[in-house]
Formats: C-alpha cells, structure tokens, sequence
C-alpha cells in the first residue's frame, strides 16, 4: 500500500518518478485509494506554492508542477471518475480572459480542480466574453473561474462578468484569479469571489459545488 504522507513530500521536491511509480501503484492495487492519492497530490502542491512564495522554487518549477499534476489526473481520473465523487461531478468553466495570453496558472488549477472530481471545460487562452457565455449557456454552467496575469485582464474580467448577468443566466458564481486580483478587483468585477491560490480556488469551488 502507498504511503501518501511520502507521495506528498515527493510532489512537494518535484521527485516525478517517486510521484509517477507511487500513482500507478495505487491503479494496480485497484484504485480504491485513487481520491486519497490526489489528497496527497494536492497538499504537495501547497508545498509547492509554499516553496515558491519563499523564493525557494521558481516559475519553472511551478510549471513543471503543474505538468506533474496534470498526469497525476491522467493516471487516476478513471478511479476518479467512477467513485462516488464521479457520480456527482460538476461541470465548470475555466479559461483565461481576453487580451491575456498567460496559463501556466491556469493549467495548474485546471489539474487540481479535476483532481477534485470537477469536469473542467477549459476555453484556452485570450477567451472573449462572447464565447464565455455561449459555453456556460449551453452547457447549464453555474460555476465559471477567470483567469488573469497582466493588470488588464482586470477590465476584460469585469467584462465577462457583465455579459454573463445580462445573458440572464441564473446562479452563476464566477470567482477571478491570477496576479493582478484582489478584494478590490473583486468588487470592480462584479465576481463573487477571488484567489491568488489554486488551493483557494478549489476550495471556493467546492464549496459552491455543494451549496448547489
């Protein structure tokens, strides 16, 4: 049996065959233990980010976090998906705002929202407000996270966030991301809430996810 207090730490030094081996050990043992892995994953990756405000990791090493995560999902989201959690998985929107052509952010939350049991439709990169509406439209989306880097992001968020309401869409919660958010762009927005953490942003989402 995997000991996921070690899965965590080898997340957390970026030991991708330590990470890898002890994934596709829980698969072969049947997947049973498939959510507790990406629990291990996740608080991995809060030491990552951690590490990272401390000065200690760089950019590059968030991105290759973030590329650990996302096969982390890989190799789990069947046990994932066919779990309990599975059965009440919830769809959401994820992209980066218009005039903003940054993901490393984006991927990584993108990988820990899927290892929570959320279906992430993710709308790329430099995403208009047109687009973002048509999806959540036609998709019956109530959750949508907006994701930004440069400090104009700001006006293409709010932006998306009018378009939503005047579509008339009901109950949708939109939370902002990314360098340049803050209580104050939250409430410029029109979002229902913000986070500089992947580890927040789950969180909110989740909590949204259950209130629903």
């Amino acid at each position: 049996m995997v000991d996921f207090t070690k899965l965590t730490e080898a997340l957390g030094d970026l030991d991708e065959d330590s990470v890898l081996e002890m994934l596709n050990q829980v698969m072969d043992e049947g997947g049973e233990d498939a959510q507790k892995a990406m629990d291990a994953c996740q608080k991995g990756m809060e030491i990552v980010g951690q590490l990272f405000e401390q000065g200690e990791y760089f950019v590059g090493d968030l991105i290759f976090a973030g590329e650990l995560m996302t096969e982390a999902v890989d190799i789990l989201k069947n046990a994932l998906i066919t779990g309990e959690q599975g059965e009440t998985k919830t769809r959401m929107i994820l992209c980066t705002v218009k005039d903003d052509l940054h993901d490393i952010g984006k991927n990584i939350v993108r990988s820990m929202l899927e290892a929570s049991g959320f279906e992430v439709i993710d709308l790329g990169i430099d995403t208009p407000k047109e687009k973002i509406v048509e999806t959540a439209k036609a998709e019956g989306i109530k959750i949508v996270a907006l994701s930004g880097v440069l400090t104009l992001a700001i006006d293409s968020m709010k932006e998306a966030v009018d378009a939503l309401h005047e579509a008339g869409i009901e109950g949708v919660k939109v939370i902002i991301g990314g360098a340049p958010v803050s209580e104050e762009a939250k409430i410029a927005t029109g979002a229902d809430e913000w986070a500089h953490s992947p580890q927040k942003t789950v969180q909110v989402c989740r909590g949204w996810a259950e209130a629903s």
